[in-house]
């Protein structure tokens, strides 16, 4: 009689994990970037501000533009002084002025513009860099609450399955009150843990789905792909390295930038030209017309421009500096994303090569034991429990080593392999 009771015991204990129906895929990585690329808001914003800093090219490459001025004088108030363009009547000087600039100004505007396209375009490439990595952590954290959801799922019909087997038990005679009692009380709480993973799973929805702009289909993502593989990683770099990362570049071109700045508060000491063409019409019988012309310059006799030059000095020595400091927090970056590499690869290896295995096989030995009447229903359920917890603590390591293989390449500038 227990010998058959405890096979019914079994069978309904594990038949919701046997019969657990997959989900369908909906999302892969590479979709997902694809998106990003496409849809992100914060991408948008940058592509944005680099047109406008194109548009400031062409501003910085013009010309100024000439000046044209028109005056007439001996006007008379009786309204008698003819038409403006026969001005029988009416002194009338027309007079085109043209800056003329000198000292490179308007190629040293122009160099300015560019270094600081050069610059936000690196900038966007470090933002979009950011944003990739960060997309890979969002897809792997709600890879990690879909198997969360998953195994506390089948834990909780465990419990379901192994409270009415219980009650069978307790029925005949076979079990304990406190038992079944103990077995609602896991129930419960593993029900809480089913809510709780539900609600991560959504959280995780709701962030990657903003993260592309599909945030009318949250609810539906879902991460297809599988957690990578878990390989022994090159975890070296040098300073080429972080030469070649886009943030290291949008400092350096910065640094070109204040040069060019330098340079041009500099030429604001060369005097810039002013050069004017003049016709003049005098009215009166003895009418006549003349052309003449003129040039102005500027006087420094008060002020050489040091403001401004002096202005420039400090911004490249602030450009320099700030440089200094995207090194030191690359360096950092680098550093960190080795070390959460190494560490999370060993652990993951760890779980995948052993500790998993041995759960498992700790899990079968009290099947196999409860089946042939050597253990109660709680040593089963406590091998179960373990494997459970193990279980949610490796998709936990996989998911770790998979947001740290991705924030390797991304520290290095380097698409994940």
């Amino acid at each position: 009689m227990r010998y058959t009771t405890s096979i019914l015991l079994l069978t309904l204990v594990f038949s919701a994990a046997l019969h657990a129906e997959p989900q369908s895929a909906t999302l892969t990585l590479q979709n997902a970037r694809k998106l990003l690329l496409e849809k992100n808001r914060e991408l948008q914003a940058g592509r944005r501000m680099v047109e406008g800093l194109q548009a400031d090219i062409l501003t910085a490459n013009q010309r100024p533009n000439p000046t044209l001025s028109v005056n007439a004088a001996s006007l008379r108030v009786d309204g008698n002084n003819g038409s403006l363009l026969r001005a029988e009547r009416l002194d009338v000087v027309a007079r085109v002025d043209q800056l003329i600039e000198r000292g490179g100004k308007r190629e040293l505007r122009t160099a300015v513009a560019e270094r600081a396209v050069d610059a936000s375009r690196y900038d966007f490439s470090d933002l979009q860099r950011q944003q990739l990595s960060a997309l890979s952590a969002a897809y792997y954290d709600l890879k990690l609450a879909q198997e969360k959801e998953r195994i506390n799922k089948e834990t909780s019909d465990l419990y379901d399955k192994t409270l009415k087997a219980g009650e069978l038990r307790l029925s005949v005679g076979d079990v304990a009150a406190a038992d079944v009692a103990r077995i609602q009380v896991d129930a419960l709480h593993s029900l809480n843990d089913l809510r709780q993973a539900t609600a991560d799973r959504e959280k995780a929805q709701k962030l990657l789905a903003y993260m592309i702009g599909q945030e009318h289909t949250a609810r539906e993502l879902y991460a297809a792909d599988a957690f990578p593989q878990i390989v022994t990683p090159d975890a070296t770099w040098n300073e080429n390295t972080l030469m070649q990362r886009p943030d290291m570049r949008a400092a350096e071109s910065r640094i070109r930038q204040a040069e060019k700045q330098r340079d041009l508060a500099k030429s604001m000491q060369t005097r810039d030209v002013t050069v004017g063409l003049e016709f003049e019409h005098a009215p009166g019988s003895n009418a006549n017309s003349a052309i003449g012309g003129g040039f102005s310059i500027p006087l420094f006799t008060n002020y050489l421009y040091q403001g401004e030059i002096a202005r420039a000095e400090v911004n490249l020595t602030a450009a320099m500096e700030d440089m200094e400091r995207v090194r030191a927090q690359a360096v950092g970056e680098v550093d960190q994303a080795r070390t959460d590499l190494l560490s999370t690869s060993e652990r993951a290896r760890r779980f995948d090569e052993a500790i998993l295995k041995a759960a498992q096989k700790s899990a079968d030995a009290a099947d196999f034991s409860f089946l042939h009447g050597a253990s109660g229903v709680m040593d089963l359920l406590d091998a179960h429990r373990i494997l459970r917890a193990l279980q949610l603590e490796a998709a936990t390591t996989s998911a770790d080593y998979a947001k740290a293989e991705t924030a390797w390449y991304a520290a290095i500038n380097t698409e994940n392999r």
